[in-house]
């Protein structure tokens, strides 16, 4: 499948962002509103997938401190071609931005999976959106996308 895979602003495209991860996070897996959306989406650089023709499947966020987020793929498109596509993409962007390092929140259960691809620990457990997560941390050179599937 051929993904188009885009920079664009949060003004620009709130519509199209807003709708995916409505779908992804607060209608399948519950989080609220009120947490999905936050003063990051005014600052961070937002990604869109789009599919062959021109549907928006996938969105995610990298801000500027190198936090990987809000990675949200429509369930009939979750492959990991689209998570590959998506992922380098922010790798793309994070590299250009100078970012040596990447970060994500990720949830305890995951944290393994992780850490088995380079991901170090960062600071303490902490709670979001009732979900206890730990920062975990790599260097750039050595991220991979192959543990990655949702991410909030």
């Amino acid at each position: 499948m051929f993904y188009r895979v885009d920079k664009v602003s949060w003004l620009a495209h709130k519509n199209e962002l807003q709708q995916i991860r409505e779908k992804v996070f607060v209608c399948e897996l519950h989080i609220p509103k009120s947490v999905e959306f936050d003063e990051l989406d005014l600052v961070a650089d937002h990604v869109l997938v789009k599919d062959e023709t021109e549907c928006p499947v996938a969105t995610g966020r990298l801000c500027k401190d190198g936090l990987i987020s809000r990675i949200a793929v429509l369930q009939q498109y979750r492959t990991r071609e689209t998570y590959d596509a998506l992922l380098k993409f922010i790798v793309l962007l994070a590299e250009q931005n100078g970012l040596k390092n990447l970060c994500i929140n990720c949830i305890l259960h995951e944290v393994d999976l992780f850490t088995a691809k380079g991901f170090e620990k960062k600071g303490s457990v902490f709670m979001e959106a009732g979900i206890p997560r730990q920062r975990l941390q790599c260097h750039i050179s050595e991220f991979s996308t192959e543990p990655f599937t949702l991410v909030h």
